[in-house]
């Protein structure tokens, strides 16, 4: 993974020459909200089954730790898997990739309606995973390389809050199809509109696979010579490593919230589980809205000195610390809520951000992989530790305590973003001769724009 060439497509941070679409305009929107709608359904149905977990107890007598399973077989198949089908993609065809992904995850989850065994509805949900594997990846990749630098931050924010609308209309539809038609048939209902835009994805423009250096070629030939090259790559660039490593960090404090909040609501306030999850909807919409508008404040900022991308970041992490510590540790019952949703729409700060970073470092031709290296932080080391950690507090100090105390994972997120401020203007710079092109077409005309002081 070279990191020290990016496109000139890409352009500076004030805008400058060559900062333009690299399709017509039209056409990299229609691109935006096809992969928008194609990460809605990926949520949707990866989080559908949340809401059957009742209905699964009842009809197989299933334990807890089983239904959780049903859940965490699909973070870690997407984890296990991103970084190699994200390379696949980046060396041959980023549309066709994501077709080929959408139709699995859609026919799996579809297929989850006609398991009889909680074996088969495992192995349904373990190749849902293996569809869902790499798209955020591929996707954001796609999306970056499609618009101008100075809309990468606002446009990878709103399409990382695609997941959060899911991960929403997943619970919600989920209980509404089962309790009118039967669990099962929410399967098939969610399944089906992802397998119609899978199809029509194909109508979406690529850009060119740029040729792999000697070095990458390389590196690229073997499983073991890609693992080697990523870590050496996260070696040699601070940039990637501190900015992997803080969204993680960041991820802790929104996986657990978002994770905990309805116990929270049903065992401190008293709210059945129902109202519970309603009113925690709320908190994830709110993160949804803030992860596009906080990167589109981001980008304006990133407009006057690119750095202020992630000293941008770095103060928001804290700003979320402040307002989660209080409106779970001190706010009055009466107020608490309002606090939470108000740090629940901070607290997605660094999502489209920070994508944003990652690809601005990596050279074009491994965009894709190198945004799978950011998920794969993100699923391990934030996803996934959340819960657990929020959980092994709350058996020690109580759950209202536990989530006052997590969102300090906020101020090492910041402390490792100030990290990568250092390296990042350096890396973003350095033999910046690397032009893409739209596949099947050539790159539009851009008027230059004189550049940021």
């Amino acid at each position: 993974m070279h990191l020290h060439a990016i496109d000139k497509s890409a352009g500076t941070a004030g805008g400058g020459r060559g900062d333009g679409y690299l399709v017509r305009p039209a056409q990299a929107w229609f691109a935006f909200a096809m992969t928008f709608g194609l990460m809605l359904f990926d949520y949707i149905d990866r989080q559908v089954i949340v809401s059957l977990f009742p209905y699964l107890k009842a009809d197989w007598g299933l334990s807890d730790k089983q239904l959780g399973g049903l859940v965490s077989i699909v973070s870690i198949v997407v984890a296990a898997g991103a970084i190699p089908v994200a390379l696949l993609a980046d060396r041959f065809s980023r549309v066709r990739s994501i077709v080929v992904m959408a139709t699995v995850w859609s026919l799996a989850t579809i297929s989850c309606m006609f398991s009889s065994t909680y074996a088969q509805l495992f192995a349904a949900r373990a190749v849902v995973g293996a569809g869902e594997t790499g798209y955020g990846s591929v996707g954001a990749a796609l999306i970056a390389s499609l618009f101008p630098a100075r809309l990468r931050s606002a446009l990878l924010g709103a399409f990382f809050a695609a997941a959060s609308l899911g991960s929403v209309l997943g619970v919600l539809l989920g209980g509404l199809i089962a309790a009118r038609w039967g669990w099962k048939s929410a399967f098939g209902v969610v399944g089906v509109p992802g397998l119609v835009l899978a199809l029509a994805y194909l109508l979406v423009r690529d850009y060119r696979t740029v040729p792999l250096t000697a070095r990458l070629e390389r590196a690229t030939q073997s499983a073991g010579g890609v693992a080697r090259h990523i870590a050496g790559a996260l070696a040699r660039s601070r940039t990637l490593l501190w900015a992997c490593l803080g969204g993680a960090m960041q991820l802790i404090v929104v996986s657990a919230v978002w994770s905990w909040l309805p116990s929270f609501l049903n065992r401190l306030h008293g709210l059945a589980p129902d109202q519970a999850g309603k009113q925690a909807a709320l908190v994830v919409l709110a993160g949804a809205l803030g992860s596009f508008a906080w990167g589109a404040v981001i980008d304006r900022l990133a407009q006057r000195r690119l750095r202020n991308k992630l000293l941008g970041v770095a103060a928001l992490c804290l700003v979320s610390l402040g307002l989660l510590a209080y409106a779970f540790g001190a706010a009055p019952a009466a107020q608490q809520l309002g606090w939470i949703i108000a740090g629940g729409f901070v607290m997605t700060c660094s999502v489209g951000p920070i994508a944003s970073v990652v690809i601005d470092v990596v050279h074009p031709s491994v965009r894709s992989t190198g945004a799978a290296v950011l998920s794969l932080f993100q699923n391990l080391l934030g996803l996934a530790l959340g819960p657990f950690v929020a959980g092994v507090l709350s058996d020690q100090f109580g759950l209202g305590t536990a989530l006052a105390v997590v969102p300090a994972f906020g101020a090492l997120a910041a402390l490792l973003f100030v990290h990568a401020a250092r390296s990042y203007e350096a890396e973003v710079a350095a033999l910046a001769d690397v032009r893409l092109a739209a596949d099947g077409g050539t790159t539009p005309p851009t008027p230059a724009a004189p550049a940021a002081a």
